[in-house]
């Protein structure tokens, strides 16, 4: 009487593993295909079944098996000694490649491009392809950061972060900017729609008609969203911004509003009429840290969604596309949640410090 294979032994965080190098698109066929092994022989299946399914032999389904249950997931990935077809290219040379795409740059080129390495090394560009997937190197790719030098980083880091935590009571938390000349652009031709198989399509040229200066206050609780759309900005403007903060919002709660170093925000006529409302509390976050500033994300959202693919034949068309979206936005006010704590910050500040002063 036939009895089938009992199920293969697999934890769940080794399911995810090879489930994960079952989706993912640059896992090797051969690695794919003995997790797929694997995977069905946790499930019960009969071996002779796995080996109908996936097209490969009996015994092969039983080496799998067999190699999973001694030695786990590494076993996947690993060809037995004397197995698979030679390395063709030396360990030395994927040495000479690797330190030189690190350390050295191409006469008259800021990077390498497989084909620079190609011809300096004397390979193939797809041999220096492989070597760089294989020791993750991306020499065509970079990332910006900017470090503040603010000398009293910590405690404004601090002050901002404790209002997003724990925010005081009997108050609003408000994020505070402005976002300036934004431009009212009209496409010289329209565009076609999108349909399937093809995405939409704007001319890369336009006619400026002008630009508008949005200040918004951001309710940290809410999410709701405080606005008003100027010719310019400066701190005229501002206190008129202020002044509608103050008729818009409960006259018995304290505002504390989070705000950059703008000039605007210290003017002395500002600095007057704050002292005459007591109930106004202003945090100024640290230079070169616009992102502990929530409102920031919000105007993300709104460039992303209302205005970077706008048509818009004047300012006063912008305005109304600002006003609308902040409209919609208050019907249905998703807040931004911070998460991030002060010490886990400044652990990731210090890292980065530390690879900043190795490196240079």
């Amino acid at each position: 009487m036939w009895i089938p294979a009992a199920a293969l032994d697999l934890p769940s965080e080794q399911r995810q593993l090879l489930q994960s190098w079952i989706n993912a698109k640059n896992t090797p066929q051969k690695v794919a295909f003995r997790a797929r092994v694997v995977m069905m022989a946790s499930e019960g299946h009969a071996n002779r079944d796995i080996a109908r399914t996936l097209e490969t032999s009996r015994p092969t389904v039983l080496l799998w098996r067999e190699r999973f249950a001694a030695q786990g997931p590494q076993a996947l990935l690993e060809d037995a000694p004397g197995r698979g077809r030679k390395a063709q290219i030396p360990a030395e040379k994927v040495r000479t490649i690797v330190e030189a795409t690190l350390h050295t740059r191409p006469p008259a080129a800021t990077h390498w491009s497989v084909r620079t390495m190609a011809k300096a090394q004397s390979v193939s560009p797809a041999t220096v392809q492989r070597i760089w997937d294989a020791h993750g190197l991306d020499p065509h790719r970079v990332k910006t950061f900017k470090l503040s030098r603010d000398q009293h980083f910590v405690e404004k880091l601090t002050d901002v972060v404790g209002l997003y935590l724990n925010p005081p009571d009997k108050a609003l938390v408000l994020c505070v900017d402005e976002k300036s000349q934004i431009q009212a652009l009209d496409r010289t031709q329209p565009g076609l729609p999108m349909k399937r198989g093809r995405c939409g399509t704007m001319t890369h040229d336009y006619k400026r008609h002008g630009t508008t200066a949005l200040f918004a206050a951001l309710n940290v609780l809410e999410g709701t969203v405080i606005g008003h759309c100027m010719p310019r900005h400066r701190h005229q403007e501002f206190l008129k911004f202020l002044r509608q903060l103050d008729r818009e919002t409960p006259t018995e709660l304290d505002l504390h509003m989070i705000l950059d170093n703008y000039g605007t925000h210290k003017h002395p006529g500002v600095q007057s009429w704050l002292a005459k409302h007591p109930r106004f509390h202003l945090h100024f976050t640290p230079t070169s840290s616009s992102w502990l500033n929530l409102v920031e994300r919000w105007f993300r959202e709104l460039t992303e969604k209302r205005i970077r693919r706008g048509n818009f034949g004047s300012v006063k068309e912008l305005v109304a596309a600002i006003r609308e979206y902040l409209d919609q936005n208050n019907q249905q006010p998703r807040p931004f949640v911070w998460k991030a704590s002060t010490e886990r910050i400044l652990g990731k500040v210090a890292r980065c410090k530390a690879i900043y002063e190795t490196l240079h």
